[in-house]
Parts: structure tokens; sequence; C-alpha cells
């Protein structure tokens, strides 16, 4: 039996409209899919996010501590550089003249200590 040309057409037309009919249920379906775990992503990249967030105000709150810290290094160092040049130019140049009469008599007490400590400790 053979098939008229419309026959034919409507043949084609109708493989061609189930083809079109699965490929359009397949590809929705798909996408359903990807939506829902689409989905699923964004409500853990929320979850994250806020994590974020809470670290965020952490670290800022290190950081203002931080920077107290530092004003308080400052102020210390800056004392420390005050008070070494108060030694240097008050203290030890004035001094320095001093030094050669005052080493030996240091050195002199020194070796006595130690021989007290070693009669002390029986050597």
């Amino acid at each position: 039996m053979l098939l008229t040309f419309n026959q034919t057409l409507f043949l084609i037309l109708t493989v061609a409209a189930v083809v079109i009919a699965v490929f359009l249920i397949l590809f929705l379906l798909q996408l359903r899919r990807t939506a829902r775990e689409a989905e699923k992503s964004l409500q853990e990249l929320q979850v994250t996010l806020d994590k974020l967030k809470k670290i965020e105000d952490l670290v800022e709150r290190r950081l203002d501590e931080t920077g107290t810290i530092l004003e308080s290094a400052k102020k210390t160092v800056s004392g420390l550089s005050e008070l070494s040049l108060f030694l240097t130019t008050r203290v030890v140049r004035p001094a320095s003249k001093y030094w050669p009469v005052l080493f030996p008599l240091v050195r002199y007490g020194w070796q006595i200590i130690k021989k007290r400590k070693e009669k002390k400790n029986g050597r």
C-alpha cells in the first residue's frame, strides 16, 4: 500500500511534532531540576554570606583593637627614644670622663664577688 503525498507529509509532521514535544518535555524537566539546584545553591550562598558577615564584623573589631595597640606602641617607642636621648646626652657622655676610674674599680669589685662565691660553694 502506497501512501499519498498528503499522508506522507502528515506522517512526517506527526513524527516531527512528537520529537519536538519529547525534546520540549525533557528540556522543561531539566530546567526544573536546574531551578531546584539553583534555589538550593542560593540558600547555601545566603548561609555563607551570613557567616562571612560575622567574620567581617570580627575582623573590623580586631582591626580597631590593632589600631589602638599601634598607637600605644608608637607612644612607647617615642618615650623610649626620648629616654635614650636623655641617657646619652645627660648621663653617659658627662660620665664618660669618669669611666677610666670607675671601670677598674667595678672590675676589682666583680673579682672579689666571684672569689666570695667560690669560697661559699667550697671550691
